[in-house]
Order: structure tokens, then C-alpha cells, then sequence
């Protein structure tokens, strides 16, 4: 067990009514005299619903561990997407659903951790960067890269970023999964 005032941002818990959570949101509300409120949004891991949930300060939830494999994506179905466990070569089958945003940074052979619960996949955490490649943008002209602006680039997983105007097609571009911003030019 522990205490709601601990939550914070990526933690796993199972609430009262035996439901799994991770928390998205965290905040610490403190309302005048000694009460204090932890306000929450969550993300319910089985049914991927959203809530938001207030808990009262000194509350107790179930914290759950997790354990974690290095797995490799292979491929998908549009639907599904499959995974290999490096080290026991399982082949574990996610939904589309369940990467939510990651599916945009998916590419073939990239190396991840899954994250499992009593051996049911829960959410898969990909590298900080990865290396795409440039499939369609504008071209540059001489002289755009004084502006300090960009351009949307659209890279081959298909995920739109806004990238500096001196990248054209064909380059490799480093993009950061956390928020899908342009890091450098590789």
C-alpha cells in the first residue's frame, strides 16, 4: 500500500474497487486549514478510458509491480501489433489501442520495454529519441534558415513534425517520442 500523497506521474495502482489505473496527471491541491486534496487524472490499463478522480490526503491505494521485458516490434496488421521478448523469443500481440500515441514512432526492429501485469502486456515505453526518416516536405530555399522557423515534414511512419527549413527529403531526422519534437538532423 501506498499513500495517495505519493502518486505521481507513470505510477500503477489498483483502486478500491479492484481496477488497474496509471496516473497521467498529478496535483497536490491544499485547501485551507489542513485539508489537502490529490487531484488526478488517470488512465483505466484494461478498458484505456480516462477518468479524473479526487483522492483525500492521507487515502491508501495498491501499488502493483510491474515487470518489464526488452522487446523487439516486428510487424502489424493495422489493428495489432506484434513484439519479440529478446530473451524468450514470445511473440506478445498489442492493439492498436493500448500504444495509443507510440504507434506513430513505431518502426521495424526498434528496441523497447513492455511493461506486464500478472503477464497481460500493459503499455509498451519506447527509447527517449528515435531515428526517422524524411518522406515529404517543402523544399528549402537559400536563406529560410535565418528565420529560425519551420516546416512540417512527414516522416516514414507516417507522424507529421515540425522540423527546421535545411532538412529536405530522403534525410534522417532524430525525433523526441515524449512530445514528437525535432531533436537534430542525423
Amino acid at each position: 500500500m501506498i499513500g495517495v500523497q505519493d502518486l505521481r506521474k507513470g505510477t500503477t495502482f489498483i483502486d478500491d474497487d479492484g481496477n488497474l489505473y496509471k496516473v497521467l496527471e498529478y496535483q497536490h491541491v491544499k485547501q485551507g486549514r489542513g485539508n489537502a486534496v490529490i487531484k488526478t487524472k488517470l488512465r483505466n490499463v484494461k478498458t484505456g478510458a480516462t477518468i479524473e478522480k479526487n483522492f483525500q490526503s492521507g487515502g491508501r491505494v495498491q501499488d502493483v509491480r510491474l515487470d518489464h521485458h526488452t522487446v523487439q516490434y516486428l510487424y502489424n496488421d493495422g489493428e495489432h501489433y506484434t513484439f519479440m521478448d529478446t530473451e524468450t523469443y514470445d511473440q506478445p500481440v498489442i492493439s492498436k489501442e493500448m500504444l495509443g500515441e507510440a504507434v506513430s514512432f513505431l518502426k521495424e526492429n526498434i528496441v523497447a520495454e513492455l511493461l506486464t501485469y500478472e503477464g497481460q502486456p500493459i503499455e509498451v515505453e519506447l527509447p527517449t529519441t528515435v531515428d526517422l526518416q524524411v518522406t515529404e516536405t517543402a523544399p528549402g530555399y537559400k536563406g529560410d534558415t535565418a528565420s529560425g522557423g519551420g516546416k512540417p515534414a512527414t516522416l516514414e511512419t507516417g507522424v507529421v513534425v515540425t522540423v527546421p527549413f535545411f532538412v529536405n527529403v530522403g534525410d534522417t531526422v532524430r525525433v523526441d517520442t515524449r512530445d514528437g519534437s525535432y531533436v537534430t538532423r542525423v
